[in-house]
């Protein structure tokens, strides 16, 4: 016990002697590429299926290793390049969603030197999604709005209905009437104006919604988190039980906001965009929900 203890011990010793700068980067570099993979992941059903194939490679490697079963050390060595190449197909939506986050985080957005007259725009349409929503909680009538930021949403908004009209609380309030033709489903503004109605948004494939209250939501605030996890637009969900207004952005939900706190979130939200520059700006970017604001609440 004591050798294998000073084994270790002179091990370590013998590598930290020789660990220099470039060493240090070395073990930062993979540190990082590991935390963003699993950040990545987190709360998606993609980590389940991480942790199988990890834990298929080690008892491959565990009993390939062993050198009394050679028939089955070659089945092994024969379709593990076959099992090595699945994992793309396996983990493409979260390949795909990371590659298209760090192609925001690395990209210069022009978006952001806004002029003034768009900023009155979006807070004009802030007032009218917060006044739309305030009547609809009211009335107890279910709504799902969802604001588009920097990611595009057309190809959600080719599941739905075109309207291209100015947004307005009349209007959003007559969409979203029980029993109308286009109350179900999610409406879309771009650019201030209301793109589409009745657009089928991705439920949500969240773990926080198993093991939370939120798992007794309904499709419109499955939807308002599936949508804020594959992109980096707001929903706000009116809901048709309670009433209750709530918020969505990266992944997060904020429950039970009253009308002021609701327009206090939403101009945070889209207020002129100002990018962060050096490390902490690329970083915040790359991973919204570092600053995506209050965790979710009761």
């Amino acid at each position: 016990m004591f050798e294998i203890i000073n084994d270790l011990l002179r091990d370590l010793i013998f590598v930290f002697d020789r660990l220099d700068w470039v060493g240090v980067l070395d073990i930062l570099l993979v540190t990082l590429i590991f935390f963003s993979i699993l950040r990545l992941l987190r709360d998606t059903q993609a980590v389940v299926l991480l942790r199988g194939v990890l834990l298929l490679i080690a008892l491959i490697s565990l009993l390939t290793s062993l050198e009394v079963l050679p028939a089955f050390s070659w089945l092994v060595r024969t379709t593990l390049p076959a099992l090595l190449l699945s994992i793309p197909v396996i983990f493409a939506p979260e390949i795909r969603r990371a590659l298209e986050r760090l192609g925001r985080a690395g990209a210069i957005l022009d978006g952001g030197r806004s002029s003034s007259s768009g900023s009155q725009d979006i807070m004009d349409t802030v007032s009218a999604v917060v006044s739309a929503a305030a009547r609809l909680s009211q009335r107890k009538h279910g709504a799902l709005i969802t604001i588009q930021r920097l990611d595009s949403l057309n190809e959600y908004v080719e599941t739905g209905v075109r309207m291209d009209a100015r947004v307005t609380p009349e209007l959003l309030i007559q969409v979203f009437y029980p029993n109308t033709p286009l109350h179900d489903g999610a409406v879309i503004i771009s650019d201030n104006h209301l793109v589409a109605a009745a657009c089928v948004m991705p439920l949500s494939s969240s773990g926080v919604l198993s093991r939370s209250p939120e798992r007794q939501m309904g499709l419109r605030h499955r939807a308002a988190l599936g949508i804020s996890e594959v992109t980096d637009a707001v929903a706000v969900v009116v809901s048709e039980e309670t009433g209750a207004i709530s918020v969505v952005h990266g992944g997060r939900m904020i429950r039970r906001l009253n009308p002021e706190r609701l327009e206090n979130i939403l101009r945070a939200l889209f207020r002129p965009y100002q990018p962060k520059r050096g490390l902490r700006g690329f970083l915040g970017r790359l991973f919204p929900n570092l600053a995506a604001g209050p965790e979710q609440e009761e």
